[in-house]
C-alpha cells in the first residue's frame, strides 16, 4: 500500500457516466455526505486496505463503494476509488521479492490468482469496454509527482492553500483539455526523441484520459507530497510550465532549452525521491 508521502492523478466523471444504479447510488452517496475529500481520502484508503489484509486471505473481500465528489459549475462527478483493486494490487505486491514458501503462506496461489484476474481486468481497456469493467479513476505515485502527469495540466488551473493547519496543491482542469495537451506532447516527443520512455510514458497517460467521459475533469494533487516541501517551495513550484515550456522547445528544435528545463525538473523531484531514504 503506498505511503501517505504520494500524490494523484485522478479523474471525476459525470454521473451520466455510469449506468443507472450507479447513477442512483452515487447521487444518494453525495447528498448524504458520506464523501471524504482528497486530504483525508487516503488514509481511509490506506485503513482500508490494511484492515482487508488482515482478514485471513480466504478471499479478497468485497469493500464498500467509496468515492470522491466534485461540484464542477452545475455538475456534480466522482472518482470511484475502486477499493476491490488496491486490495488486488496489494495482495500481489505482498508476494513480490518473497521466497515462494513465504509468499504462499501470506497471500495462497488461489487467492493470487483471483488477485491477478483482477488487476488484468481493470488494467485491460478492451475488457472495459466489452465487459463494463470499472475504470480506475486515481493513480497514485510516491515520494514524487510522475513527470508525464505534468503535461496534462497548466500552470494557470493551479490551486494552492497554505494555511498554518493545511497545505494543499492541486491541479483541476477539463478532460478535454488535458487531451489536447497530452496529444500535442505525444506528437512532439514522438518527432523529436523517437520510442523515448518518456514517449511512452506519456502515450500510456493519453491512452488512459481516453478511456472517461468528455465532460469528466481531471486532477493533479500533490497529495501529502506538500507535507515535505516548505510553503516557499509550494508557492514557487512551476513543473507544469516547465514541461511546457521543455515540448514548446522540443517543437521549435531548441534542444538546448529543451534540456535546461528537463533537468531543472529532474532536479527538483529527485531530491523529493530522495528523501525516502532519510532516516
Amino acid at each position: 500500500m503506498p505511503s501517505l508521502f504520494a500524490s494523484y492523478l485522478r479523474v471525476y466523471e459525470p454521473l451520466t457516466a455510469f449506468d443507472r444504479d450507479r447513477q442512483v447510488f452515487w447521487r444518494r452517496y453525495a447528498r448524504e455526505g458520506r464523501a471524504l475529500g482528497p486530504v483525508e481520502g487516503p488514509v481511509r484508503q490506506r485503513t482500508a486496505v490494511l484492515e482487508a489484509l488482515g482478514a485471513g486471505w480466504t478471499r479478497l473481500p468485497d469493500l464498500p463503494d467509496e468515492a470522491y465528489v466534485l461540484e464542477w459549475g452545475d455538475t456534480l462527478l466522482v472518482c470511484p476509488w475502486n477499493l476491490r483493486l488496491r486490495v488486488a494490487e496489494a495482495a500481489l505486491n505482498a508476494r513480490d521479492g518473497v521466497p515462494s514458501v513465504l509468499a504462499d503462506a501470506f497471500v495462497p496461489p488461489v487467492l493470487a490468482g483471483q488477485a491477478k484476474a483482477i488487476v488484468e481486468d481493470w488494467r485491460s481497456g478492451a475488457k472495459v469496454l466489452e465487459r463494463g469493467v470499472p475504470r480506475v479513476h486515481e493513480q497514485i505515485a510516491t515520494w514524487g509527482v510522475p513527470l508525464r502527469w505534468f503535461a496534462f495540466v497548466d500552470l494557470d488551473e493551479r490551486e494552492i492553500s497554505l494555511t498554518p493547519e493545511r497545505r494543499t496543491l492541486r491541479y483541476r482542469t477539463e478532460i478535454s483539455k488535458a487531451r489536447r495537451r497530452a496529444h500535442r506532447a505525444v506528437s512532439v516527443l514522438r518527432k523529436s526523441l523517437g520510442d523515448a520512455p518518456i514517449t511512452e510514458a506519456v502515450e500510456e497517460g493519453t491512452r488512459w484520459l481516453e478511456e472517461f467521459h468528455p465532460r469528466s475533469i481531471v486532477e493533479l494533487d500533490y497529495g501529502g507530497l506538500t507535507g515535505l516541501l516548505s510553503p516557499d517551495a509550494l508557492a514557487e513550484d512551476d513543473s507544469p510550465g516547465l514541461v511546457a515550456a521543455g515540448i514548446s522547445a522540443l517543437s521549435r528544435g531548441d534542444a538546448d532549452a529543451a534540456t535546461e528545463a528537463y533537468e531543472k525538473l529532474v532536479a527538483r523531484w529527485r531530491a523529493v525521491q530522495l528523501l525516502e531514504r532519510c532516516n
